[in-house]
């Protein structure tokens, strides 16, 4: 059976992340470790560090935290860039703190100073975070749908930002199958698959894929659209998922959906989708 899951909240405190993902029924969790929405955080108490690597042990549920939303990598502002420096750093020994064995990150939007500058502080950004953290967190760079001024949106891109970085050993991919569509590459058909997943090991290599970011994409092959569906029902939909879930590569990785909760399917109604799809 593959290993999947989805983002929960960590409303009320942080281990109480652990408990949704048990009740939602996953085997993989992402979560935020504070607010996404600001640059300020409290410090971690040991004794919720401990609580929290407990119900990890106990359940057998990996854990993956996200970056939160302001940061931005990529960013020509000298302010921002720093706090964004800053914030990676220290995000990086609260995974410490809390045994979570992966960290991703979104690459960030160069703001229209063009993507040589971008893709060089990006480079600079987590050469510097690395050395600084003293936690042992792999932190994984997820591909962008190829918005206005993206960061990362291509193979290549990654690639060429890889190559840049000192600790190697210390970087993975969290591949988004929503980015992936929107950015142009093809994943409906198996040949369309094994071409895109071709281009990625030939440009960065598949044993850097750590985590998967299943999503389904309200938008077109090539649309640059970031707007995720429930698995089976957007662009992508069952038949590409049904390869997606049946090549070798990503079934045995740990898929996390980020998909919707609405009328039509909540959490749940998504992992017994995959679930189902991966037979």
């Amino acid at each position: 059976m593959v290993k999947v899951g989805v983002h929960v909240s960590i409303a009320g405190s942080l281990d109480l992340a652990v408990d949704r993902a048990k009740d939602a029924g996953c085997d993989v969790f992402q979560m935020f470790s504070r607010n996404p929405r600001g640059w300020a955080y409290p410090p971690l108490a040991e004794e919720l560090c401990t609580t929290f690597r407990s119900k990890v042990v106990t359940t057998g549920i990996l854990p993956v935290d996200h970056m939160p939303y302001l940061p931005n990598l990529a960013s020509p502002k000298p302010e921002i860039y720093e706090k964004s420096v800053a914030t990676l750093t220290a995000e990086l020994d609260r995974c410490g703190s809390l045994d979570i064995p992966y960290l991703v990150t979104h690459l960030g939007h160069h703001l229209g100073d063009g993507i040589a500058g971008g893709r060089a502080r990006v480079i600079r950004a987590i050469n510097t975070a690395l050395a600084g953290s003293g936690s042992t967190t792999m932190l994984l760079l997820e591909n962008t749908a190829g918005e206005k001024n993206s960061v990362g949106s291509s193979f290549e891109h990654i690639a060429a930002i890889m190559d840049g970085l000192s600790d190697r050993k210390r970087i993975g991919v969290c591949f988004d199958t929503c980015h992936a569509f929107a950015a142009g590459y093809e994943l409906r058909t198996k040949d369309g698959l094994q071409e895109t997943l071709g281009q990625f090991d030939d440009l960065i290599g598949l044993e850097t894929l750590k985590v998967i970011h299943l999503n389904d994409t309200k938008g077109e092959k090539g649309s640059g659209l970031d707007r995720h569906e429930h698995i089976g029902l957007g662009g992508i939909g069952t038949d590409g998922f049904y390869q997606i879930l049946h090549h070798d590569t990503i079934a045995r990785l740990p898929l996390i959906c980020e998909t919707p909760v609405d009328e039509r399917r909540d959490d749940r109604g998504n992992i017994a989708a995959v679930r189902e799809l991966s037979r």
